[in-house]
Parts: structure tokens; C-alpha cells; sequence
């Protein structure tokens, strides 16, 4: 049996990790090297880091600060933000990440999964969605969960992982920094849909909420999570214990 992973998401603005509601009303939370540091030592499995105004302000990543934590941290981390093309790949892959994320790029050209997947490997193309209900269909947002793109989220979903996305972020809007629980209507429907790994992000507020996840929606690889880690409303440690102990397999 496959372990699951518990992923902790740096949203970086500005150089600094920011956290909100709903994708709104960010706060300043701390420096992400110092926080990616901290959870590559408390037994975070990967690392997840967006530089989630980007592609909204049409720039680059920071690579500076991107190095910064590549270089201090010992566990794969996936990175994304104003990914637009194969040489943004390139050049956050030399800035040493194992894996980056597509969200916008891709629904601009999703060919750019394709051309990533086929230069890189699928293992290395991770496609993010920014998923919210709208009049009880879920639909697909871009630019920082700005912008209603009209598509349904999970046949949008099936084939970006048809041209070669070899892992999924669901990020569901709804739950997102509400701290009452994962998406599991959302997560159960995109997990029917594909056979690559997916990642839960958006809701968690406590460990049974992990548990949960994991007992209702088993075929989820992974639980992301930003503000309940960054303001120490749940150890790391403590939470794979807790998993542990409702015999869900994680990595101690």
C-alpha cells in the first residue's frame, strides 16, 4: 500500500508566504524559506510553493527566493506560478524544483502539457485547479481564482491529464482557508475521473479532517494544507500519529 503525504503550501506574495479566505483577504504569515526549512525538518513529505500573483501581474517567478528554498529543504518540492511555457519549466527545474505546476498557462494552451510531459515526463507536470461550485456545476477558475472560465472542472481535468499531467492539485475555492473539511464531493468525482495521483487542498482545520479525507476518499494520494500548519494549529508530527493510529499509512 502507498503511503499518503502531507503537504504543506507556501502562497508567496511579494517574496513573502501569505494566507486567506475563499482565495481572498491575504495575510502575511512569514519568509518561505524560513517556514520551507522548518517543514523539511518536521517530516513534511513534499513542499509545495506558489508565487500566486504571477500570472495575474504577468511576470516571471521569483527564482531568487525559489533557490533560497530549494537549497534548504531535502524533501520534492513542486513549484508553480506565471508558468506559461516549456522554458519556464526549464528554468524552475535549474532552480531545483522536482516537479512544477500549470494552472493558467495551461488553460490558455494546453498543449503546453503536452510539450512539458513530453520533454520532462509526466511525473514532472503537475496540473493545479482552482476549482468552485457555480449554479451547482463545478467550474474551472483562472488567475489566482479571479476569473470564471466557464468549463466544467472535471472533463477539463480528464483531458489535461489525457495530453500528459502526471499529478493533480485540486484546489477547491468553496473550502478554501473555511477550516471545515476537505472538498470530498469534489475530490470523490475527480478521482473517478483519472488514475494519476491526486492532492486534496482547500479546508483542512484539524487532524480528523485528514483522517476523514483519507477514510471517505481513499483513492487521494496526498492532503495539502497552508494556514493550519503555518499558525501551529496542527504539528505535522503529531498529525501523522494520528493518521497512524486510524490506520491510514503515512511516513514517520
Amino acid at each position: 500500500m502507498i503511503t499518503k503525504r502531507i503537504i504543506p503550501c507556501l502562497d508567496v506574495r511579494n517574496g513573502r508566504v501569505v494566507k486567506g479566505v475563499n482565495f481572498l483577504g491575504l495575510q502575511d504569515v512569514d519568509s518561505p524559506v524560513a517556514l520551507a526549512e522548518f517543514y523539511s525538518d518536521s517530516g513534511a513529505d513534499e513542499l509545495v510553493f506558489y508565487d500566486i500573483t504571477a500570472s495575474v501581474e504577468q511576470r516571471s517567478l521569483f527564482t531568487d527566493i525559489l533557490t533560497e528554498v530549494a537549497r534548504r529543504v531535502f524533501i520534492p518540492l513542486t513549484v508553480g506560478g506565471g508558468i506559461n511555457s516549456t522554458e519556464d519549466f526549464d528554468r524552475v527545474l535549474k532552480c531545483g524544483a522536482d516537479k512544477v505546476s500549470v494552472n493558467s498557462g495551461a488553460i490558455r494552451d494546453p498543449s503546453l502539457i503536452l510539450r512539458a510531459a513530453q520533454k520532462y515526463g509526466d511525473q514532472c507536470v503537475v496540473l493545479s485547479a482552482d476549482v468552485k461550485r457555480v449554479d451547482g456545476t463545478f467550474h474551472i477558475f483562472a488567475r489566482g481564482g479571479r476569473e470564471d472560465t466557464g468549463m466544467e472542472a472535471v472533463s477539463w481535468i480528464r483531458s489535461c491529464v489525457a495530453l500528459g499531467a502526471g499529478e493533480l492539485v485540486v484546489n477547491s475555492i468553496d473550502t478554501d482557508g473555511v477550516k471545515t473539511g476537505f472538498d470530498l464531493e469534489l475530490l470523490e468525482r475527480v478521482c473517478e475521473a483519472v488514475k494519476v495521483p491526486v492532492i486534496a487542498s482547500g479546508g483542512a482545520g484539524s487532524e480528523k479532517d485528514f483522517v476523514e479525507l483519507f477514510q471517505t476518499v481513499p483513492q487521494v494520494d496526498a492532503g495539502l494544507a497552508a494556514s493550519v500548519f503555518h499558525f501551529g494549529e496542527i504539528a505535522i508530527p503529531h498529525l501523522k500519529h494520528a493518521l497512524r493510529e486510524n490506520d491510514i499509512l503515512v511516513r514517520l
